[in-house]
């Protein structure tokens, strides 16, 4: 799943260099892969297997039509299926052969362009129930982006609001040699961000995380005011 790129116009010099970096993830991909990535899943859904674990995940967090962003939304599989439930969901990714597909599925649905690291230069209303970065979204960012990212992935959430991500933590959970982002760090971020982690697990099914696993699925929490 991708973060995104958008014109940094206006930002200050240090955000907007950090956000003109090439994320991991075009560096694998070169940006081309949505239909592939849309093929993979749909092939995975026809075998039998359950591809909605991040959206049952979230759910079970949520009251009824609740405001999701879901930041990285790659082909828009987690929100549409989130709409399908009951939610208003947001899109936004830099993949723009991922948005296609999101916008071809379903067009009647928010999807945006943009960079996670200037997600305020996208005209969002604040106030989102969930934010979501699944599918190694934070990993896959620009190095050096990852705490500006989570700054503002904070600051649309409402009081009591959820930040929610999955990341892989070791070369079998992710498409890199090494991790680039530990827990250590990324929870750093999110206390910096002012976001208090909640719950951690080992997979969307929700089995129990333990130190030194290779996936962790982590809810951190805005405080209520």
């Amino acid at each position: 799943m991708a973060p995104p790129s958008l014109s940094h116009r206006g930002r200050p010099e240090g955000v907007q260099d950090m956000a003109k970096q090439r994320d991991r993830w075009a560096e694998l991909t070169g940006g081309q892969t949505g239909e592939e990535y849309a093929r993979r899943f749909a092939q995975l859904a026809e075998s039998g297997h359950d591809i909605h674990g991040e959206a049952a995940f979230c759910a079970a967090l949520l009251k009824p039509a609740a405001r999701i962003l879901d930041a990285g939304c790659g082909t828009g599989r987690i929100a549409i299926r989130l709409a399908e439930l009951g939610h208003h969901c947001t899109g936004v990714d830099v993949d723009l052969s991922m948005l296609a597909v999101a916008r071809r599925n379903a067009p009647t649905q928010h999807w945006l362009h943009g960079d996670l690291a200037c997600l305020d230069s996208l005209g969002l209303e604040p106030g989102f129930d969930l934010a979501l970065a699944a599918g190694n979204v934070i990993p896959l960012l620009a190095p050096g982006t990852e705490p500006a990212v989570v700054r503002q992935l904070a600051a649309v959430l409402r009081p009591g609001g959820l930040l929610i991500t999955g990341m892989g933590l070791d070369a079998e959970h992710l498409p890199l040699p090494e991790p680039p982002v530990s827990l250590t760090e990324f929870d750093h971020w999110c206390a910096q961000a002012g976001l208090t982690l909640r719950q951690r697990f080992a997979t969307w099914d929700g089995d129990p995380y333990h130190q030194g696993g290779g996936y962790a699925v982590s809810v951190h929490a805005r405080p209520i005011d």
